[in-house]
């Protein structure tokens, strides 16, 4: 499933290759969470990946130092919220916020896998999942119950990628499509099942 979300990314790069023709000033940097879809995304587009620096101090500071001039360049951050998602997060908004106050022109995050994207409402009741874990807390007081005071964490993503200085969103298959309504900025919201359909069809021929 993975390679099949993959594949399709890299065809929207297609779409990418006609804006670059028109649009030379395009640069492309990846973070730590996928640095192989961003090396296949600049490879179908026929350019160079983007210099870029990712560090930690000692006391886990993420610092982010952009290798290149991005001024008044259409700039695009390939960055994944799956795996270590606080600090993919974190990283994703510092060099967002790096390049646009080194004056790039635009700067689109594309966001394969949205964090937080499950936190999008408050659930006026637990999970099943949750409701395991309250039998396990109720020695602590805990009320898993009810959820009314639950923060709506995806709209909190959504405010922090807009004040970092996001001027568009690439993402994929979102938990629930509204969340596309907690941004200010353009969304595009893809989908993977054109592409899986195609696979199947192309790759296993008794599926009908």
């Amino acid at each position: 499933a993975r390679s099949l979300i993959r594949d399709n990314l890299e065809k929207q790069a297609g779409c990418l290759n006609l804006i670059h023709s028109r649009m030379p000033n395009i640069k492309v940097f990846s973070g730590t969470s996928h640095p192989d879809l961003a090396q296949r995304i600049v490879d179908r587009l026929g350019i160079d990946l983007g210099k870029v620096v990712t560090k930690k101090f000692s006391n886990l500071e993420t610092c982010v130092e952009i290798g290149e001039s991005v001024r008044g360049e259409d700039v695009y951050i390939v960055q994944s919220g799956s795996g270590e998602i606080n600090d993919n997060l974190m990283e994703l908004l510092i060099m967002i916020n790096a390049c646009k106050i080194a004056s790039a022109s635009r700067v689109t995050a594309v966001i394969p896998c949205f964090p937080y994207a499950r936190q999008d409402k408050k659930d006026k009741l637990a999970s099943n999942e949750e409701k395991e874990d309250s039998k396990k807390l109720a020695k602590k007081n805990y009320d898993w119950k009810f959820r009314s005071r639950a923060p709506i964490s995806a709209k909190l993503v959504a405010n922090m990628l807009s004040v970092a200085g996001a001027d568009h969103i690439i993402t994929m298959d979102l938990h629930a499509s509204q969340i596309q309504g907690f941004f200010d900025i353009p969304v595009d919201n893809l989908y993977a099942e054109p592409a899986v359909l195609k696979w199947i069809k192309e790759n296993i021929p008794e599926w009908k």
